[in-house]
């Protein structure tokens, strides 16, 4: 950040007063500019023991798989954003979302929570960010070319839970990339 949104002044990057560690601020009209991680929510959408991967069409990790996700907005609920990022990047609908897996990507200041969800039908198509749309058994999941390190993760431990049916909640941190 370089200027102040209210005022437009140059900012100052220090530490405030009862604070502990250095923000943004600005000195004309003391505004401190407060910068928290992301939300990213996304689903492991579900049809007869196959999962929907979506082939990126963008940046980064162009022409790699993974499961649909993306930045919660503001004024919806996780589920909502789950739900919502399922059909803008595979046109697909889901039903009974259950929480997964949480993790903390710290080196991006990013938090992401991945739900499981069945397939409402087999109606789903590349949306505006996927050059493809497609399911895969879990012995055919490509996982060399799998986009991000959080997403494999994910996966690993979905395989893992699947032979048995059970799927506890997962709470882990993820490294740098």
């Amino acid at each position: 950040m370089n200027f102040c949104g209210n005022c437009g002044q140059t900012l100052t990057y220090r530490i405030p007063a009862r604070d502990d560690r250095p923000r943004f601020i600005c000195e004309n009209c003391d505004i401190i500019y407060y910068e928290n991680p992301k939300m990213v929510v996304g689903c492991i959408p579900l049809w007869q023991g196959r999962i929907l991967f979506c082939k990126r069409s963008i940046e980064p990790q162009y022409g790699k798989w993974t499961i649909p996700a993306g930045y919660l907005e503001n004024g919806e609920t996780v589920m909502e954003g789950a739900t919502r990022e399922t059909f803008e990047e595979a046109h697909a609908k889901v039903k009974n979302l259950k929480p997964y897996a949480l993790y903390d990507l710290t080196f991006i200041n990013q938090v992401y929570l991945l739900f499981r969800g069945d397939l409402v039908n087999l109606n789903f198509g590349a949306g505006e960010e996927s050059l493809e749309v497609k399911l895969f058994r879990e012995d055919e999941i490509p996982w060399d070319h799998i986009a991000f390190s959080v997403i494999r993760e994910t996966l690993r431990q979905y395989v893992k839970d699947s032979p048995a049916g059970t799927f506890p909640f997962y709470i882990s941190n993820i490294s740098g990339e």
